[in-house]
């Protein structure tokens, strides 16, 4: 008997984690490794192309210039992404 395979998370699962970053209940570490983790679990499902676009974004958002310095992507820019994941999700749901 196979496993089952993992359930994608909802996409208002994934906004908020977007939101909890931004708002300080989420670190970005925490994030990282939860988008890691969904996107390993996923790897043979097929999922909707906003799913797969917020995960890769979120599963590198703990990244920065060097061990000290600040983080590739500040919140302006997560506020644009979580602004165009919430576009997507409008036209493309």
């Amino acid at each position: 008997m196979m496993p089952a395979q993992p359930a994608p998370p909802d996409l208002a699962e994934v906004e908020d984690h977007f939101v909890a970053i931004l708002d300080g209940t989420q670190s970005r570490d925490e994030v990282d490794r939860w988008a890691t983790d969904v996107m390993q679990g996923l790897e043979d499902v097929e999922v909707g192309e906003t799913l797969w676009w917020a995960l890769g974004i979120l599963a590198g958002i703990d990244l920065r210039h060097g061990q000290g310095e600040p983080y590739l992507h500040d919140d302006v820019q997560v506020l644009g992404w979580l602004a165009e994941f919430r576009e997507r999700r409008g036209v493309l749901g």
